[in-house]
Formats: structure tokens, sequence, C-alpha cells
């Protein structure tokens, strides 16, 4: 009796590890909420939660469009500058028609969809490119992506620097556009957010209920396997890219309706945070694994680091000490699984 006794409490025991293993993420994420709440109880105020979920819905749009990558093993390191050159695209084209430095002074005024659609068009064009380099000349993720990052912010560089702008901050953005980003529908939900929820969801979409999604982690666990397969590795990686991209450039477009804003710096480091997030939220750095509820809550970590030390008063250099800590955990409990498994 005392040996099934004992052969039960440490099945229990072995179960409650496990339970703690697989949802670290959300036991680091409740505790510093909790940590900060009884520091400051007015963190938990509606306010509170909705400033932070106004300054995180971007981050988590692009952070979802990294995921796809990483998933299948790779990395976009031009991610930020792609989130730069949509945000200069868009408000570019959609100043007010009386502002003074107007990017375009003889465009007539546009309906807010369509510089939408082109910049996200850009989008989606540089990550075929990138999927193309990377699948059919077999370039290195990091190579090509670093050299999409050089050119991107070239590019964008070169168009922010047009006469009669000369490299002046995009202002003046017309009211149309920057409700997208901090305006209210109903004068309740945050707009961004939604557009961030029905994200979200195409994202869930695709990873659990598509081929795509099925191949794209087939891909991650292992491309030569997957090609024996019978998946066409290069089409898919080529689609997930710009699937990606686009994601990255909505990302943009939403930054610059949110700050109402752009110059050719903007994104700049975004693709590090974003990468830092999918990793923390369960993402795997080796590919394979991931989802999207982790991929949130790895953004949220980070949000409320972010915004919750802030809010308490920690020193901003403590705050990367923190987020530093973090990553480097996240990612050798990742490997250490991964070596367990093997």
């Amino acid at each position: 009796m005392s040996k099934l006794n004992t052969t039960k409490k440490a099945s229990n025991g072995k179960g409650l590890k496990k339970l703690a293993s697989d949802n670290a993420i959300y036991l680091v994420f409740a505790v510093l909420v909790i940590a900060i709440s009884f520091w400051d109880p007015r963190f938990l105020s509606l306010t509170t939660v909705s400033n932070l979920l106004l300054q995180n819905s971007t981050k988590v749009i692009i952070a979802l469009g990294m995921a796809f990558i990483l998933i299948t093993g790779g990395v976009d390191l031009g991610a930020g500058r792609l989130v730069g050159f949509a945000a200069v695209i868009s408000a570019s084209m959609l100043q007010n028609p009386d502002y003074a430095r107007r990017f375009f002074p003889g465009m007539p005024q546009l309906s807010v969809i369509i510089p939408v659609l082109i910049a996200i068009v850009a989008g989606i064009a540089v990550g075929i490119i990138n999927g193309v380099v990377i699948s059919k000349f077999n370039v290195p993720a990091f190579i090509a992506t670093l050299g999409t990052m050089v050119a991107v912010y070239g590019i964008n560089s070169i168009y922010f620097d047009l006469p009669p702008n000369d490299s002046q901050p995009i202002g003046g953005l017309r009211a149309d556009f920057t409700k997208l980003g901090s305006g209210y529908l109903f004068n309740f939900i945050p707009i961004v957010v939604l557009i961030a929820v029905l994200v979200i969801a195409f994202v869930w979409v695709i990873f659990n209920k598509t081929r795509l999604g099925k191949n794209m982690y087939a891909i991650g666990g292992n491309a030569d396997a997957a090609k024996v397969s019978g998946i066409n590795v290069g089409k898919n990686i080529i689609i997930l890219y710009a699937i990606a991209s686009a994601l990255f450039a909505l990302g943009g477009v939403l930054e610059a309706a949110r700050t109402g804003g752009a110059t050719n710096n903007y994104g700049n480091g975004y693709e590090l945070d974003a990468i830092a997030s999918c990793v923390v939220g369960g993402v795997s750095n080796l590919g394979g694994r991931g989802t999207v509820a982790g991929v949130i809550i790895g953004v949220l970590i980070f949000g409320v680091i972010n915004y919750g030390l802030t809010f308490i008063g920690v020193n901003p250099y403590w705050q990367q000490i923190i987020k530093g800590f973090i990553i480097v955990a996240a990612v050798g409990f990742d490997i250490r699984k991964y070596v367990a498994k093997k």
C-alpha cells in the first residue's frame, strides 16, 4: 500500500512539474502582473489596461508575422525596416490637404484604404523576394533578410528625402487615418485593438486549420523530411514570408496612425522585440513549435515590463536588464526541452 502511495505521489509530482513547465510563460505573466499590482493597485485600473492594449496591439501583429518565420526555422531581420517603410508610404499619402508641408502637394484626397493597400502590397513584394532568395537560391534566412533590411532602409530613405519633404518628419495626418490607431468604435472599443483581434483570429486559423499551417510546422521540424513527404517547401516558404511581411507592413501602417506621423527610422529594432516576444512566448528558435496564444503572452510580458515598471518608477536601465535575463532564460529553457526530447 505504501509503495502504491509513493508511486501516486511521484506521478502527481511529475504531473505538476510538467504542468508548470508547459505553462511557465503564463505563470511568469501572472507573477509580473500580481507583483506590480501589489506595489501599486492602480496598475489594474481600466485606463492602465486600455493603454497597455493600445501600445501593444501593433506589436502583437508584428510578432505574429515573425512567428510564421521562426516556426519554419528562419528569421527576418528586415521586419523593423519594413514597418518603417509601410509607415512612411501610408503617411505620405494621407496628410491633410491644408497641411503646409505635404509630401505630395498636388495629390487629390485618396480613400484611406488605397495607401494602406499600397503599403501592404509593398510589404508582400519584399516578403516574396525574401522567400525566393531563401528557397530558390539557398541563401540562409539570416543573410537574405539582412540584405533586404539594408536595401529597404535605403529605398525608404530615398523616398523620404524626396522634395519637397527633404527628410522632414511626416505629420499633419488626416483624422480618418489616425482614427485607425487611436480612435474608438462606439466610443468604447479601440479600433487598433479590434484590428489586432481580427489578425489574431486570422493567424490562429492558418496555424491550426489549414494545410499551409501544417506544412509550416513540418518544414520547421525537418525540412528534408517535409520535402520527402511531398510538401513543396520552396512554395510554402515564399507564401509564409509574404504573409509575414504583409503583417509587418500592416503593423507599420497602424504605428503611423497611432503616433500621428512617420520618419524613415520608424520601426528600428522592432524585429528584435518581435523575436524576443516569440521566443519568450514559446516559439522555438529551432523551428517547428509555437502557438498564437504564446506569442500574445510574450508581447504582453514585455508590455507589462516596459509599461508596468515605468508605472511604478523603476529605472529604464533595470528594465533592459530584466528583459535580457527573461530572453536568455526562455531560449535556454527551449534548448533544454529540445535536448531532452532528443
